[in-house]
């Protein structure tokens, strides 16, 4: 199933015939019964959107031509890790990294198997995390982007896995790697397991980094927990978007525990740059460029 057939319209039937009950109704101008103002009304609610940040009202059409972002304020909404692909690689380059992992619940979790096949029909992914190999501007490199709509992003044992057979993949083919982390941080549903994961990840990043690979991480909001605790955030390079949240504990947990109040935007990409976690910020329509460049300079064999 397609991320894009979720978004198709569907057909609604005429609404039955009344009489009219005002001026207004008989001068041929009818006023829509309570039905149909609420279907309106749904409508209109669907093709539009409202920005979190400055309050604005847009269309989803022009919000998705924008990149997700809004034209008013630069407000990064999520997106789809299809659509993050499309828009970075070059057409045609991008193919799935072959790494199908059998669902397993270790804690025999009730419903945990039919809400992974719920969001499964739902997003169009297999799990929480896309990987694959594609082309940035003529340059080769494998590609990660976790996806906040699968169950937050949590990693369970089939995102380690597949993060680290993209770290190996990369190793073996001695190509750069590009991870978009957006998580919650480890899947509670997988309990212990869920955790071991991240000295997985952690030590394939730091094979491939041994080995003399280029990673990139790229901090997405939001990133938190033990993904930010593990592969998220042994980069060489840190890009992040702006105001993404990055953390392991959350600023009210943090909050609560030490009984102080935080700094303004704290945990917030442009926090973590003067505070030197990350690297530089980058717009989302700037990315691709930034990529790019970063590629380029530490390629050893061009494109």
């Amino acid at each position: 199933m397609k991320i894009s057939d979720l978004f198709k319209k569907k057909e609604t039937g005429n609404d039955d015939a009344y009489e009219p009950e005002n001026k207004d109704e008989a001068l041929g101008e009818p006023v829509a019964s309570d039905e149909l103002k609420a279907e309106k009304a749904e409508k209109s609610e669907e093709e539009t959107t409202v920005c979190p940040k400055c309050k604005q009202v847009f269309d989803k059409t022009i919000l998705k031509e924008n990149l997700n972002v809004c034209p008013a304020c630069g407000y990064h909404f999520v997106i789809s890790p299809e659509r993050r692909v499309r828009n970075l690689v070059d057409q045609g380059s991008f193919k799935p990294l072959k790494c199908k992992v059998p669902f397993v619940n270790p804690l025999e979790n009730p419903e945990y198997e039919e809400k992974i096949t719920s969001l499964q029909e739902k997003t169009g992914l297999e799990e929480a995390v896309y990987t694959g190999v594609a082309k940035i501007d003529g340059y080769e490199t494998v590609i990660c982007v976790m996806s906040s709509k699968f169950l937050m992003g949590s990693m369970g044992i089939a995102v380690g896995e597949k993060v680290t057979n993209a770290f190996e993949y990369a190793d073996k083919k001695k190509l750069p790697i590009i991870v978009f982390t957006a998580s919650g941080g480890a899947r509670m549903q997988e309990g212990i397991l869920s955790l071991m994961q991240m000295a997985k990840t952690s030590a394939a990043v730091e094979k491939f980094s041994k080995h003399g690979g280029l990673y990139i991480s790229v901090l997405t909001h939001p990133t938190t927990g033990g993904v930010t605790a593990s592969f998220a955030t042994l980069g060489d390079i840190t890009l992040a978007e702006p105001e993404a949240l990055i953390g392991f504990a959350g600023p009210r947990v943090i909050e609560q525990t030490i009984g102080q109040k935080l700094p303004d935007g704290f945990q917030r990409s442009e926090f973590m740059v003067e505070h030197g976690f990350v690297d530089q910020i980058v717009p989302r329509n700037k990315m691709r460029e930034t990529l790019a460049l970063l590629l380029r300079l530490h390629s050893k064999r061009g494109k």
